[in-house]
């Protein structure tokens, strides 16, 4: 599933726009950029192995957030690559893969270097984003839209800055005063509107926080490795009150087996977020069809494809 807190942990197929063709494309090279074409045949060869490789390991959650937290650096108001940061690969490298939000993601990349090493013409950001596509299905999701040809950045410094993702709740290094308002800072930045934010977030359905990570702790469903819309059903439907304990602020349910963050309850106590949750609730496919949408304009941003990228 993915995780969208500063603090918070693991969360956790692919299809494409148009047939994938048996042919080479070849991009121009930039001082930051390590990858310079696109081998359409490890491509696919890297699609139908990690079909197999995540069902394998059971990593569905970390590899959506693994992508997730590499584009979702994206500030749609800073001019030019990678300065204004998204899918780029450079979670790989420090600074920013030991950034606070990150905590646990080195596994991910540890669980995706063998592909790498097979398929070594696959750019770290395409990569990473494939996986996340491919997670997603193999655990019941909707077919993503994908396109080919992100750009590597080859060192430190196209790392992004540390506090461009989402928190889980307070302190918001925004200054923000509610999650809510959190929220919408954060992916208005990166071009979102109301409805693909609550969209995207029910991606919580895969995954759980673990305290050794976030802090936080346990999953937000029953069904932690299934993608589905049971996370706005647990949300809508539970009654959540404040766990007693020493860690950060989480709600529990009744049973005390499953948790939401305070950036997941805004989505039930705000007006403009609340309609989305319960139209998802109620309506698997339509919120299949709204993630699929969001999840690929995530998976894109920072993204400069040529005209010639593959689909």
């Amino acid at each position: 599933m993915l995780t969208m807190n500063t603090r918070t942990s693991a969360r956790t197929g692919l299809s494409s726009r148009a047939p994938l063709r048996s042919s080479r494309v070849t991009y121009s090279r930039s001082r930051l950029a390590c990858n310079a074409k696109v081998n359409v045949e490890q491509l696919k060869a890297a699609q139908e192995e990690l079909r197999t490789y995540i069902q394998s390991k059971y990593c569905n959650p970390i590899i959506v957030r693994l992508a997730w937290h590499d584009s979702g650096t994206y500030n749609k108001e800073v001019q030019g690559w990678p300065a204004a940061g998204g899918a780029n690969g450079s979670i790989r490298f420090q600074p920013e893969i030991g950034h606070a939000a990150n905590a646990g993601l080195k596994i991910a990349i540890g669980l995706l270097n063998p592909i790498k090493k097979k398929f070594p013409e696959v750019s770290y950001a395409d990569l990473y984003q494939l996986a996340s596509a491919v997670a997603v299905e193999v655990a019941g999701g909707p077919k993503i839209p994908m396109r080919y040809g992100r750009k590597d950045v080859e060192s430190a410094e196209g790392c992004s800055p540390d506090g461009n993702l989402p928190s889980a709740g307070h302190p918001f290094p925004d200054g923000s005063v509610s999650p809510a308002e959190h929220l919408r800072k954060v992916f208005y930045r990166m071009g979102f509107n109301d409805q693909e934010i609550v969209a995207l977030v029910g991606a919580h359905t895969l995954g759980r926080c673990h305290t050794d990570r976030s802090g936080f702790v346990n999953p937000w469903t029953n069904a932690p490795t299934t993608f589905s819309n049971l996370y706005f059903q647990e949300l809508k439907n539970n009654k959540w009150t404040r766990k007693k304990w020493n860690g950060p602020m989480q709600y529990e349910d009744k049973s005390g087996q499953l948790m939401m963050l305070p950036a997941d309850m805004a989505l039930l106590w705000d007006r403009g977020f609340r309609k989305y949750v319960d139209l998802y609730a109620k309506d698997e496919n339509k919120f299949f069809e709204d993630f699929a949408a969001a999840f690929s304009k995530l998976l894109e941003l920072g993204v400069a494809f040529p005209a010639t990228a593959q689909a």
